[in-house]
């Protein structure tokens, strides 16, 4: 019997790679990366807005944790990926509205040269289900 479980919803892009959307370990939750590709359509309707970016981001991440029985208050580290740091006041509103928790998550942010498909925003996380 596997101890793991790929997390998979049309409600978030398909991977642009060879992985899946999370893996269930345990009472954990690996979400891999997400970028602005709305799942509807599957491109990027608003590259180069970080606002949009994020906010795009966020709901992927949520609707990846959804599909494996978690919600944003199960999070406890996320990393954020940036490709300007200057743009990290902008993303910590958005993303404070998703983490409206008591106990917010652990973080990293870091600047990258660049990520996937031109986007100016990338972000993982991993969850826990007591």
């Amino acid at each position: 019997m596997s101890l793991t479980k790929v997390i998979r919803t049309s409600n978030a892009p398909d991977p642009v790679g060879p992985y899946n959307q999370a893996i269930k370990a345990g009472g954990f939750i690996y979400c891999s990366g997400q970028i602005a590709i709305d799942p509807a359509s599957n491109e990027i309707n608003c590259l180069g807005n970080i606002e949009k970016e994020t906010t795009q981001v966020l709901k992927n991440l949520l609707a990846v944790l959804d599909a494996g029985g978690a919600k944003a208050k199960d999070v406890i580290k996320t990393t954020i990926y940036l490709t300007d740091l200057k743009n990290f006041q902008t993303v910590n509103e958005i993303y404070s509205d998703f983490f409206k928790v008591d106990n917010p998550p652990a973080r990293a942010c870091v600047e990258v040269s660049s990520l996937p498909k031109g986007v100016l925003i990338e972000i993982d996380c991993v969850a826990f289900l007591d």
